[in-house]
Formats: structure tokens, C-alpha cells, sequence
């Protein structure tokens, strides 16, 4: 017996190491999704990629698999993409770039590992730059950053970094380096492996030319790119070495210092580079907090958490799929597992694993994988599942909305579907669903407007409810709670119109302005206003630093 659990423990860590999850971040439009799509190229994951130009996928994109994502050519869903390269398993989270789903993307965040960040060379850092590296940092999440499109003329590389360190307040260290910019960009050299890879203009084939030139001084340097952008690159790189402090990879992996790469990831440049460096320093699974004690990968029982669900991933069946991050042990098909939320056992037969919209069942998975649960209703995001063992993971909260609108039914014949598509889509997490008792109105509220118009568009076209949006007065949504139950209830009572109820039916505060919910809150000491629904979890607001309040 002692045998087999040494046996059993050496192979649960050899898929351990070899396991790399992570997320890919950027501002809209600077070039995520067809990073995403040339690292799936590169691992041979797919055999083409399809190009996204001026905001218009020309052919739609592997990651973009639901229909609005093709008409309007942005990434609304969290896609899970896996594949094996170089004996390692690449689990990758395509993330939505749209400000609009930030809140998606954070919850994603805690299912990752690591992320690279995606720079345009020309934009630099943006505004939603700026919020997703606080959610990185919140957690000490290690990163890459990739700066992208080095075809176009873009800023100077000296000055992207120190606008990187500056606005985004980490340690850069370039292991690549830029040979020209624009109609000038030759190609890079890799300073983490001594060597030089060539550009090409190409957006079907990968970059094949690359050099081994150990030593900057070889003459076969000024041959390949000229003798003055030669000259340039050797003062470069001295200059690196001497100014940036040298690539340690137990500060990246602490979050504390972030390599760079530069390439232009439609030619399909720099992007193998990236790879096969990231494969290489990147974290394997890491623990993760409960609200008893820290879960270990290595521990031998299985540990998961839902951190997305997707109603109608494939249109021609309604299926409900809940995405679990496995954090612990083995996930086995056909196992019971304890869903602790509920108090309820739950077996799945049929557990996918994808590659973006293609899916496959597994018997199997371990700790960092994703693994899709088809589900009837029983998940929420947050939920936990274990072999027994009675604990919550944390740090997967809902946030305070920013916009508020009533959800009005166009078709009183359709209220069914209207009530269970509205109910399908909160649950996975696109917007939030408050209820105001005084006349059973339904308020949603969402951190920006173009989760309105993906509301409208997926309750028509999935459940075939048609609707429109009735803007209302409030500006927070706070969740109240007190250690007095006569003083919570004289409160609800006295502030009836403002008050709502979430799915699971804890009373909110609507606050109409901001400077009036300060007043309430003096006027009410005994009531504690939450601005996140894990309250254990609400000092400091992980919130307020994701969304820059």
C-alpha cells in the first residue's frame, strides 16, 4: 500500500510540473487574441489561424466561438484552450479585452497561474492595462509581457519600458530585444538564449530564420542586419546589462519582475520565442486560499473550484457547461465529489476538455487544468468540489455594478424563457440580477453597456425572449448585513425602496448617489455595506483597486 501511494504521489508530481495555465491580458485591439491563436499555431494545436484586422475578424477567430464575438469582432467569453508542446501541458485562458468584462476576466484570474500582458508598441500601456495588472498584482501573479506589432512604427523601446515600470509599478528585464521599429524592424535578438532571429513579412508562415550568435561581436551580426543597426544593438545590449537588474526567476515568479519580449505576433514573429521561454520559467500550479487552510496541488484528495459558467456553448444542444480549475489531487470521471455549497454529491460522465470550441471527454485531470461539467443547475461561480472535505475557495467575489437598468419583458408569452435565460446568463456570471420586492421588478446591473446589448442579443437568439433595458437612478449596489437582526430589519423596512435581493436572496442597498449612501451609512453605524459579495474577503476591496474607485 505504502508503495502505491509513492507511486501515486511521484506521477501526481511529474503532471504537476509539467502543467503551465495562464491567462492572456491586454487593452482592446492590442493584439490578444491572435497571440492566443500563433501560440496555438506554434504548439500545433491548430493547423491556421484566423486574422484579426481593423476590428473585423476576417475569418472568425478559434477563441471568439460565440456568435456575437463574430459579428463584433471582440472577445466577450473566456475561451480554455489546452494543447502539449515540448512534453509540457499548456492550459491557456483567453480573457475578454473589452473594459466592459473586466469583471470576467478577473474571476478568470484566479483560475491562472501566470498571464503575459499584451502591449501595443504603438499605444503603449492603456487605461485597461492599467486595471488588469492591479488585479495581477493584488495576487502576486507572475507575468510576461509581450510587446506587440513592431512592423508599425511605434514608441521607442526605451520609453515603453519606463512607461511600463512607471504606469504599471513592476521591474521590467528584457530577455529580447528590438533590431529597428516599423519599415526599419529587422528582427530581435534573444538575449536569454543568445540568438538572433530574423524578420519576415509573413502572415501564413512561421518565422524561420533564426541564428545562434553567442557573442554580439561576431562579425556574422554586421553581415545579417548591417553594420550600424549591428553597431546599435551592441550598445543596446550593454546598456541592459548594465541598467536593468539581471533576470532572477524567482523575482518573476514572486511577481516582482516582469521579462519583456517584442514581436509582432500577426507575422507570427517573436512568438515561438516567447513560447518556449515561458514553458521554461513560468510557475507550475500554485495553492490556493479556503476559508479553513491552504490547498497544495500536490495534496493526494481532489480540489476544484467553478470560476465560469456558459449557457449554450454549442447551439444545437442547450447545454450548461460549469468550467472547474482543478487545484488538488485527481479529478476522475464518474467519481462523486462533494459540491459543498449544497451538501450534495455529484457525479459527471461526461467531463470535457477543449480546445477552444472543440471539445473532448476526459477520464482524467489534474492540478491547473480546466475541466468543462455539464450542468443542470447545481453550480454558481465560486462553488467549491471535494472528496469530502467541507471548505470554500476565496477570492472569487462579485462586484458592486456600475450601471443599473430594469430588464423589461417585450413578450408577456414568453415569460418562462425570459426568466430562465436571465437566470443563465447571471449565473455565468455577465451581469448581476437584483430583485425589488415592490412590484417584483428585475434590476440588472453590469460594470459597462455593452453587457446590455450581449444580454439582449443571447436572450433572443438562445431562449428566444426579446427585451429592453429601462435606465434606473442608482449608482451602487451595496450587500448590508448586521450583527443586530432587529436593527438589519428596521433598516430594510425603513429604506424599502431602496432595497433589493441577489439570487441568493441577501438584501442589497441600492444607493441612488454616492454622497447619499455615505450619509446612510453615518445615519446607520450598525449596518455594514459591503462593496463585494465575499464579505471575509471585502476589507481593502480587492474591487475598488481592480476598478479604479
Amino acid at each position: 500500500m505504502a508503495r502505491s501511494l509513492t507511486t501515486f504521489a511521484h506521477m501526481l508530481d511529474q503532471e504537476i510540473r509539467k502543467r503551465r495555465t495562464f491567462g492572456i491580458i491586454s487593452h482592446p485591439d492590442a493584439g490578444k487574441t491572435t497571440l492566443t491563436e500563433k501560440l496555438l499555431l506554434f504548439g500545433g494545436a491548430i493547423q491556421t489561424a484566423g486574422a484579426v484586422k481593423s476590428n473585423k475578424i476576417t475569418k472568425a477567430a478559434t477563441s471568439d466561438f460565440m456568435e456575437i464575438e463574430k459579428q463584433r469582432g471582440i472577445s466577450v467569453a473566456t475561451s480554455v484552450m489546452g494543447f502539449e508542446y515540448q512534453g509540457y501541458k499548456i492550459n491557456i485562458l483567453d480573457t475578454p479585452g473589452h473594459k466592459d468584462f473586466a469583471e470576467d476576466t478577473y474571476r478568470t484570474l484566479t483560475a491562472v497561474d501566470s498571464v503575459i500582458l499584451v502591449i501595443d508598441c504603438v499605444k503603449g500601456v492603456e487605461e485597461q492595462t492599467r486595471k488588469l495588472m492591479e488585479v495581477c498584482r493584488m495576487r502576486n501573479t507572475p507575468v510576461i509581457i509581450f510587446i506587440n506589432k513592431l512592423d508599425r512604427e511605434g514608441q521607442d523601446p526605451y520609453d515603453l519600458l519606463e512607461e511600463v515600470e512607471k504606469e504599471l509599478s513592476i521591474h521590467t528585464r528584457p530577455l529580447s530585444w528590438p533590431i529597428g521599429i516599423g519599415e526599419k524592424f529587422q528582427g530581435v535578438y534573444n538575449l536569454f538564449d543568445k540568438k538572433l532571429l530574423l524578420f519576415s513579412n509573413s502572415k501564413t508562415k512561421k518565422a524561420s530564420d533564426v541564428l545562434t550568435i553567442l557573442d554580439l561581436n561576431d562579425k556574422q551580426l554586421d553581415e545579417q542586419v548591417g553594420e550600424k543597426a549591428a553597431k546599435q544593438l551592441r550598445e543596446d545590449a550593454e546598456l541592459i546589462e548594465g541598467v536593468f537588474e539581471p533576470f532572477d526567476e524567482d523575482l518573476y515568479r514572486d511577481g516582482y519582475l516582469a521579462p519583456v519580449f517584442f514581436g509582432s505576433a500577426i507575422n507570427n514573429f517573436g512568438v515561438q520565442d516567447l513560447l518556449d521561454t515561458f514553458v521554461r520559467i513560468a510557475p507550475f500550479p500554485r495553492s490556493r486560499v479556503t476559508d479553513t487552510r491552504e490547498v497544495k496541488p500536490d495534496e493526494k484528495p481532489f480540489s476544484g473550484f467553478i470560476f465560469k459558467i456558459h449557457a449554450n456553448l454549442d447551439p444545437n444542444h442547450r447545454d450548461r457547461i460549469a468550467f472547474c480549475r482543478v487545484v488538488s489531487g485527481t479529478f476522475e470521471r464518474n467519481k462523486f465529489y462533494q459540491h459543498t455549497r449544497l451538501d450534495k454529491k455529484l457525479r459527471f460522465a461526461n467531463p470535457n476538455m477543449f480546445m477552444a470550441n472543440e471539445k473532448s471527454v476526459v477520464d482524467e485531470a489534474f492540478p491547473g487544468d480546466v475541466v468543462g461539467l455539464y450542468d443542470t443547475g447545481n453550480f454558481k461561480i465560486g462553488d467549491t468540489l471535494t472528496e469530502g472535505e467541507n471548505m470554500q475557495f476565496q477570492g472569487i467575489p462579485s462586484f458592486s455594478p456600475e450601471i443599473f437598468k430594469e430588464l423589461i419583458n417585450k413578450d408577456p408569452f414568453k415569460a418562462k424563457q425570459m426568466e430562465k435565460g436571465i437566470r443563465q446568463l447571471t449565473d455565468e456570471g455577465v451581469a448581476q440580477l437584483f430583485t425589488q420586492e415592490l412590484g417584483s421588478i428585475k434590476i440588472i446591473g453590469t460594470v459597462g453597456e455593452l453587457q446590455f446589448e450581449v444580454i439582449q442579443f443571447r436572450l433572443l437568439q438562445e431562449y428566444g425572449a426579446a427585451c429592453s433595458f429601462h435606465p434606473v437612478a442608482y449608482s451602487k449596489a451595496c450587500w448590508i448585513t448586521s450583527e443586530d437582526k432587529a436593527a438589519l430589519d428596521n433598516f430594510i423596512r425603513m429604506k424599502s425602496r431602496f432595497i433589493c435581493y441577489d439570487k441568493e436572496n441577501r438584501p442589497v442597498f441600492m444607493a441612488d448617489t454616492l454622497r447619499n449612501l455615505k450619509s446612510v451609512q453615518d445615519y446607520y453605524p450598525a449596518i455594514s455595506f459591503h462593496f463585494t459579495s465575499e464579505f471575509k474577503t471585502d476589507q481593502a476591496l480587492i474591487g475598488q483597486a481592480a476598478y479604479g474607485k
